[in-house]
C-alpha cells in the first residue's frame, strides 16, 4: 500500500499542498499566495489560470520536500474555498472570464429582486440555502449573461462550469474528468440536497444550462486519475470536500450533535444533523456535512464574517497592539468581567443576524477605558459571535453538546477559556490543528484503502487542551445581555 497522501487545500489568498502519512501526520508542506482582483466596489475575481499554476507549484514543490515520488502516493484529496465560479472552454480549457469569487457582491441586485419575487422559500426548501450573492447560482447567470456568446456556447455544451475543485479536478485529469462532490454542489444554490442532485426547477429559476454542470459524486469517489506529466506518474484523485465540511472531517465530528468552528478571519461553526436536513428558522444554513456510500450526511452552519480580521484591524487599523499574541496579555489583565463591547460589523453582520448595512462599534467606554478594555473586548466579540449562533442552533432543536475548535485564534488559551465560558459547553482543541487538509487526506485516504472507517479515523483524533465551564450563570448572563443590547444598537443604528 503506497504510504503517502497529498491535500491539495486551495484557499482564498493562498494554495497549499501537504503531504500525511497513513497515520495522518504531516510530512511536508508548501504554500503560494496569489492575486485578488478588486475591478469594481465590492467585486472580487480570481485568475483561475493563477490558481491551478500556484495549486501544480505548491504539490511539486511539498512532494519534493518530502522526497515522495508519485507511485508512493495512494492518493490525492482536494479541499477548496467555496462557491467560486468558474466556466471554462471545454475545447481549449481556457476560463472565459476571472474566477468570481465567493466574496463578490455583484448580483446583490438580482438577488434582492429574486427575493422580492418570493422565490426564497424556494431556494431554502430545496438547498438549505439563502438567496443571496455568496453563492455560485447568481455568478454563473452574470458570466452567461455578460460574457459575448457565453449563453449560447453553455446551451450547445461548449463550456463547462465548475467551483474551485472542478477547476482543480479538470487540470489534473486534463479534461478526463468534470466532476464535483456534494458537498460543494451544496454551495451553488442549484443541487437538491434532498433528491442529491441539480434541481430541474432552480436551473430554470437562475436560467443555467444543465449541460455546463459537472457531475456529483461522493466525498470520496473515483474522481480520475492525473496526467504522468503533473507528478512523473498517474496519482488517482479520491477526496474532494469544501473547506469547512473537510474541517468537520478532519475534526472527526461524525455523530449527530458533534461541531467544530473555525477562527480565521471569519468563523465557521458547523454541527453534524445526522442524516436530518434540519431547516432552520434562524437564518443558519442548512448544508451537506459530506457523502459517503451514496449516504447523505447534514449539518447546520453559521458564519460570522469577522472574527480574526477584528484583531487585524486592533493592529493595523488603530494600533493599539503590534502583534496579535499580545492580546491574551490584555485580556489577562482586564479579566472577562469587561463593560466594554466591540461588535466588528466591518461588512455588516452575518449569521444569525444577516444586516449587511449593521457598521461595527465599541460600546460601553468610560473615561477608565484604555486599550486593554478595547483589545480584550476585541477577543470576547468573537465569543459573543459564536454564543450567538449556538442559540439559534439551540432554537432549531439541534443539540451541541461540545465545540472542537481550530484556526489562529485557537492557540489563544485565554480565548478558548472565555469561549467555554460563554457558551457553557467543553471547548475542545486537537493536537493536529491543519484540520481542512487533514480532511481532505482521510478522504482520499477512504476511497484509497489507507483508512479503513470513520470510526479508525474517530480513534486518530487527539485532544491538545480542553477547556471547561467554569463561570457564575450570573455573569454569564450579564455579560452576554450587554453584547445583546450592544448588537440591537447596531442593527438600529
Amino acid at each position: 500500500m503506497p504510504p503517502y497522501i497529498l491535500a491539495i487545500d486551495q484557499g482564498t489568498t493562498s494554495s497549499r499542498a501537504i503531504v500525511f502519512d497513513s497515520q495522518g501526520v504531516q510530512v511536508a508542506v508548501a504554500q503560494q499566495e496569489f492575486h485578488q482582483y478588486f475591478p469594481k466596489d465590492g467585486w472580487v475575481e480570481h485568475d483561475a489560470l493563477e490558481i491551478w499554476d500556484s495549486t501544480i507549484s505548491v504539490c511539486c514543490n511539498a512532494l519534493e520536500k518530502a522526497g515522495i515520488r508519485a507511485v508512493e502516493l495512494a492518493g490525492i484529496g482536494i479541499t477548496n474555498q467555496r462557491e467560486t465560479t468558474v466556466i471554462w472552454d471545454r475545447a481549449t480549457g481556457q476560463p472565459i472570464h476571472h474566477a468570481i469569487v465567493w466574496q463578490d457582491r455583484r448580483t446583490a441586485s438580482v438577488c434582492t429582486k429574486l427575493k422580492s419575487d418570493g422565490y426564497e422559500d424556494l431556494v431554502v426548501e430545496r438547498t438549505g440555502l439563502l438567496i443571496d450573492p455568496y453563492f455560485s447560482a447568481t455568478k454563473v447567470t452574470w458570466l452567461l449573461d455578460n460574457i459575448d456568446g457565453a449563453r449560447q456556447r453553455a446551451e450547445t455544451g461548449e463550456l463547462a462550469f465548475g467551483t474551485v475543485d472542478s477547476w482543480l479536478l479538470w487540470n489534473l485529469t486534463k479534461g478526463q474528468s468534470h466532476f464535483t462532490d456534494a458537498t460543494n454542489a451544496s454551495r451553488t444554490a442549484l443541487f437538491n440536497i434532498h433528491t442529491q442532485d441539480w434541481d430541474e426547477d432552480l436551473l430554470t429559476l437562475f436560467r443555467v444550462p444543465r449541460a455546463l454542470l459537472p457531475k456529483v459524486l461522493d466525498s470520496a469517489a473515483d474522481f480520475g486519475v492525473t496526467a504522468e506529466e503533473w507528478f512523473g506518474g498517474p496519482v488517482k484523485v479520491a477526496g474532494i470536500a469544501g473547506d469547512q465540511h473537510a474541517a468537520l472531517i478532519g475534526q472527526a465530528c461524525f455523530e449527530p450533535g458533534m461541531a467544530k468552528s473555525t477562527y480565521g478571519t471569519g468563523c465557521f461553526l458547523m454541527l453534524n444533523t445526522g442524516d436530518k436536513a434540519l431547516r432552520s428558522e434562524n437564518r443558519l444554513l442548512t448544508t451537506m456535512a459530506y457523502r459517503l456510500d451514496g449516504k447523505p450526511c447534514y449539518a447546520i452552519e453559521g458564519s460570522i464574517f469577522v472574527a480574526g480580521a477584528a484583531m487585524q484591524w486592533l493592529r493595523d487599523g488603530l494600533r493599539l497592539i503590534t502583534d496579535a499574541s499580545e492580546s491574551a496579555g490584555h485580556a489577562e489583565a482586564v479579566g472577562v468581567d469587561n463593560s466594554v463591547y466591540l461588535v466588528p460589523a466591518f461588512t455588516g453582520l452575518g449569521a444569525p443576524h444577516w444586516d449587511p448595512n449593521a457598521r461595527g462599534a465599541i460600546l460601553g467606554l468610560t473615561r477608565d477605558t484604555g486599550i486593554a478594555e478595547i483589545v480584550t473586548a476585541g477577543l470576547q466579540s468573537v465569543c459573543y459571535q459564536t454564543k450567538d449562533l449556538v442559540r439559534a442552533i439551540r432554537n432549531d432543536g439541534a443539540p451541541l453538546e461540545s465545540l472542537r475548535v481550530d484556526g489562529g485564534m485557537a492557540v489563544n488559551d485565554w480565548v478558548m477559556q472565555f469561549l467555554s465560558d460563554i457558551l457553557c459547553v467543553t471547548v475542545d482543541r486537537p493536537s493536529v490543528t491543519e484540520t481542512t487538509a487533514l480532511g481532505a487526506a482521510y478522504l482520499a485516504g477512504l476511497q484509497t484503502g489507507v483508512f479503513e472507517s470513520l470510526e479508525q479515523i474517530s480513534g486518530m483524533w487527539e485532544r491538545e487542551r480542553q477547556f471547561q465551564p467554569d463561570m457564575k450563570p450570573a455573569l454569564r448572563e450579564s455579560l452576554y445581555a450587554g453584547w445583546l443590547d450592544a448588537i440591537e444598537r447596531v442593527c438600529n443604528h
